[in-house]
């Protein structure tokens, strides 16, 4: 992804971007009053007008699925897109919008993927994140199990998970076993903290970025 560079390059400041060259984005939070994301569908439509004003003419939203604090099923994220596209539709906005959903790697997930009941986008596509205090240690058993189930794994913003900072060799080794790597925009930008935008561009100099997401 060394159009990246091209686009943000290392500056301090940003110009107004033209963000049609993505074309889709495969992660955001839009329906509403699921998760942290939008509260409500006046925020919900127009978040997506900003979408359209930037180029975007496809989105596949991404809500947070996790068993302690985000009880999302397919019915209730489905349930809520078919809502959504209502609007837009009211509205006269055409864009093209999926969902899916940002798995949490928490004790709930093997259930999930036993009962099929994960939401998946493109060939079977699956965005997944980790908690940002502490490694899991069973990340590798569940790529395993996404991969034995006919899963292809993409772990949702690497950039910001501070305990591999120290240990860039890491994402080398999860693209090896067959994972995909989603980078946040914001990260280059320095949003989050000045070392997530150090290590988001060194992910990028060194092409392993295979999507992004706002």
């Amino acid at each position: 992804m060394s159009f990246l560079k091209n686009i943000f390059g290392k500056k301090e400041t940003y110009p107004s971007i033209d963000f049609s060259v993505f074309k889709t984005d495969m992660h955001s939070h839009l329906i509403p009053g699921i998760d942290d994301g939008s509260p409500d569908m006046e925020t919900t439509i127009a978040l997506i007008k900003e979408f359209k004003q930037m180029g975007y003419s496809k989105i596949i939203t991404t809500p947070h699925v996790m068993s302690d604090y985000y009880k999302n099923t397919p019915e209730i994220i489905l349930g809520g897109l078919e809502k959504v596209r209502e609007e837009l539709k009211k509205q006269n906005i055409e864009i093209e919008l999926h969902a899916a959903a940002e798995y949490n790697l928490d004790d709930g997930l093997d259930k999930l993927i036993d009962e099929n009941k994960i939401l998946t986008f493109g060939d079977k596509h699956v965005l997944f994140e980790l908690p940002f205090m502490q490694e899991p240690r069973n990340i590798q058993e569940i790529v395993f199990k996404f991969q034995t189930n006919g899963y292809k794994p993409i772990l949702a913003h690497p950039e910001r998970y501070g305990f591999w900072y120290k240990d860039f060799e890491k994402y080398e080794e999860l693209k090896a076993k067959g994972m995909l790597l989603q980078l946040n925009l914001l990260s280059l930008t320095g949003h989050y903290s000045p070392e997530t935008k150090k290590v988001a561009e060194r992910m990028v100099d060194e092409n392993l970025v295979d999507l992004v997401g706002t």
